[in-house]
């Protein structure tokens, strides 16, 4: 690979995420960071011998930065990552891409008038177990699938929401423990199974005060290929759960939670099964359940890895910006379904 430089918008917890897993990358570098918090700012670019810069749009027309990432509140992704794109630089964005489909419209649109690329951190896509999923549902191994689901039953604690001022509000977080945190099972559930047809939802905020949005929500979905699922997702369940998936089928089952394999079970049989049911057996792992901070940075190596491919190989990054789009939109009818009462179809008009 080549040369690249990062600058990073951002200097919060998720930004030295996307520092570590950048300085494991060979060609990557992070030349610049920049956010409103100079003291945060200098800090991140001291530790990493990069450039600070106050504003982002400095940072985007810095000649040292080859691709920008957005790591700001997820609802002040589209601005940055605008200005990246106007500046010619190549964007990669921490999920959600946006809040709004407008906005994350808006993002897709400009990247493509302007000939750059975008990814969105979907960090989960590039586990190991994912990876097998994925092939074993491609080469038909589950038969039909007549059930996919995804339970979340993550934990936050009340300080938690108290500390970020953006967190629990719908301008910046643009939901709850659906948007915030759900979203990566809701990505690989509609990777695995989708596209979603149609959802029906009740959503509640049950555990903590002085928030906007949900900490509890449950939706029902149709797929277009027929099969039903089920989303759970909380920041309520004491004290938090490895996030699940469960994909079922005529002829055989997978039950993933976090990087293992709870279950690896078809009617045919294959050699290698039973080394992949060796090599995923569960193990200890928090997986970000109760801290945010404990989910490690090897998926976004892997996807940054990827996504510096892409670019070489001029093709899309495995998670662009319409892919990263698909989770929001989704998200997006469970409120709307919440709200209404009503079953609400996807694509949202």
């Amino acid at each position: 690979m080549g040369s690249y430089g990062f600058g990073l918008v951002g200097a919060g917890l998720i930004a030295d995420f996307h520092a570590r897993a950048i300085g494991e990358i060979e060609g990557a570098t992070v030349t610049a960071v920049a956010d409103v918090d100079e003291a945060r700012g200098n800090a991140m670019a001291q530790k990493y011998d990069a450039t600070f810069h106050k504003d982002f749009r400095d940072l985007a027309g810095d000649p040292k930065v080859d691709i920008v990432n957005v790591c700001t509140p997820s609802g002040l992704h589209a601005e940055p990552a605008l200005a990246a794109i106007e500046a010619g630089k190549h964007v990669i964005v921490e999920k959600p891409l946006e809040v709004t489909l407008e906005r994350c419209d808006s993002i897709i649109e400009k990247a493509d008038q302007a000939g750059v690329g975008v990814g969105v951190i979907f960090p989960s896509r590039f586990s190991d177990a994912s990876t097998v999923t994925r092939k074993a549902i491609d080469d038909g191994r589950l038969g039909r699938i007549t059930l996919a689901d995804a339970y979340v039953k993550w934990y936050r604690t009340q300080e938690y929401y108290d500390r970020g001022g953006w967190r629990g509000t719908w301008k910046l977080d643009g939901g709850g423990a659906l948007m915030n945190q759900s979203i990566h099972a809701i990505d690989l559930l509609n990777w695995f199974a989708g596209p979603v047809e149609t959802v029906q939802a009740f959503t509640g905020t049950l555990s903590h005060e002085r928030i906007e949005v949900e900490d509890t929500a449950v939706a029902v979905l149709r797929f277009a290929s027929g099969a039903l699922g089920v989303i759970e997702g909380t920041t309520s369940a004491y004290p938090g759960f490895l996030k699940k998936l469960e994909i079922s089928g005529s002829q055989g089952s997978i039950i993933m939670e976090e990087g293992a394999l709870q279950a690896w079970a078809f009617e045919e049989a294959r050699p290698e099964d039973d080394d992949i049911r060796e090599r995923f057996a569960p193990k200890t792992s928090k997986g970000g359940a109760a801290d945010p901070a404990d989910i490690g940075h090897e998926g976004h190596r892997r996807q940054i890895v990827d996504f510096i491919e892409a670019l070489e190989q001029k093709r899309a990054p495995l998670v662009d910006g319409p892919e990263g789009r698909k989770a929001v939109e989704i998200i997006l009818a469970i409120y709307e379904s919440a709200r209404t009462g009503q079953p609400v179809a996807l694509p949202l008009k």
